[in-house]
């Protein structure tokens, strides 16, 4: 008998500003991905997410129908801010701990003296736009994609570095700075040049590279994520590869997820990602598929409603396959990790609660209302394969397995 549990993150895909955002973010109020997608975009089709019940919870006038064969609910934001890193440790049953924000400018010399420490030759070429050149390869500056002050990036071109060579310059700079994440990154047939005129400063005096401009996402890329803050051991992933279920993390879910021996699949090519967890229900027999499409969240990042929608509609064409796939005791639950509204005015991540599918053959279609933290998905996989439960999070399985289950 097999019995696996699929999440699937869409990132960026948020459905609603949280309340908070009139006080603390105001530049989001008004946002609502999901909606202004529908609202916006040409022809757009999505069937599948139709049927499962999203029109229970974006209610647009474009899609048919108010029926759904899966719960349905709205998930609420517990991290600060909108983050995809903090976001997604979330997801997998973390609680979430408010972060130090401040640019890079504030920490700059005392990581260079730190990367000086350890033999590098460290620059400061353009005391304009304030960041750190290693050994003429490597740039550090802020991470101008996400909220501000939370993330410093290192990005090198990758055919003239190791990336294990990165990741210790990274990890130096993790050692030094107190932000919430450093994220170390590549990518091959990059150009140092070119990711010197990608510098830019954004509004808000942020410097860094701008990465989608800088073509760093398009061959050989690489990424490790490192935070602060989180315990692998008390999220889901972890708890299940110590109970010996399988754990396969594919996406960007295996760039930002920890967890000691878990099947990683990269992939940032939307197609890529749901033909990836086909393959893997199609050899897995017991155990966490969880996967999460980025190309959203870019084309979010690009104001581009057009590229936004045709992502959706590629999601929305393999979960018909992914649903026809699935076996009775199987769980399929489909979420985001924040917004990034395309109409919005501006080109940050949005801070939106996310919806809530959770669909299996054998389970019930019930309301599952608005629920306190993105965690509630891990707490459910816990119930679910009846593991312990991560750190944060309130499990909805009761609720939808109704009296198929003794």
């Amino acid at each position: 008998m097999k019995k696996r549990a699929i999440v699937l993150i869409i990132d960026s895909l948020g459905v609603g500003h949280m309340e908070d955002v009139v006080r603390i973010r105001p530049q989001d109020q008004g946002a609502n991905t999901f909606y202004h997608i529908l609202d916006k975009a040409e022809n757009i089709s999505i069937p599948n997410l139709s049927r499962l019940g999203i029109n229970k919870i974006v209610k647009h006038p474009r899609l048919n129908g108010n029926t759904s064969i899966a719960s349905y609910g709205v998930l609420n934001l517990q991290h600060y801010g909108a983050d995809s890193y903090a976001g997604h440790q979330e997801i997998m049953g973390s609680k979430p701990m408010k972060p130090l924000m401040e640019p890079f400018k504030n920490s700059m010399m005392t990581v260079k003296r730190a990367l000086e420490e350890q033999g590098y030759v460290v620059a400061v070429p353009d005391r304009d736009k304030p960041y750190l050149f290693v050994n003429e390869l490597v740039i550090v500056a802020d991470n101008i994609e996400t909220d501000y002050g939370q993330i410093y990036n290192i990005t090198a071109p990758l055919d003239a570095i190791s990336f294990d060579e990165v990741l210790k310059i990274g990890n130096i700079v993790r050692n030094n700075v107190q932000v919430n994440r450093v994220i170390a990154l590549g990518g091959k047939e990059l150009s140092v040049e070119t990711l010197i005129n990608s510098i830019e400063r954004r509004g808000d005096g942020l410097v860094g590279v701008n990465s989608p401009k800088s073509g760093v996402y398009k061959s050989g890329y690489q990424v490790r994520h490192l935070g602060y803050g989180v315990d692998p051991e008390k999220q889901i992933p972890s708890i299940l590869k110590k109970a010996g279920k399988e754990v396969a993390l594919i996406g960007k879910m295996q760039d930002i997820i920890q967890c000691e021996g878990a099947t990683k699949v990269v992939a940032i090519d939307t197609e890529k990602v749901m033909k990836e967890i086909i393959n893997t229900v199609d050899r897995m027999n017991e155990g966490l598929i969880a996967a999460t499409v980025q190309e959203t969240d870019l084309a979010g990042h690009a104001e581009d409603v057009s590229r936004y929608s045709e992502k959706l509609m590629i999601v929305d064409k393999y979960l018909e396959m992914i649903i026809e796939k699935m076996e009775k005791d199987d769980l399929l639950i489909i979420s985001a990790d924040h917004g990034n509204d395309p109409t919005i005015g501006h080109s940050q991540h949005t801070r939106e609660k996310t919806f809530l599918l959770a669909y299996g053959k054998a389970l019930d279609s019930k309301p599952l209302g608005e629920r306190e933290t993105l965690s509630d998905i891990a707490a459910t996989i816990a119930e679910y394969f009846d593991v312990r439960y991560p750190q944060n999070g309130h499990s909805f399985y009761r609720l939808i397995k109704g009296d198929h289950f003794v």
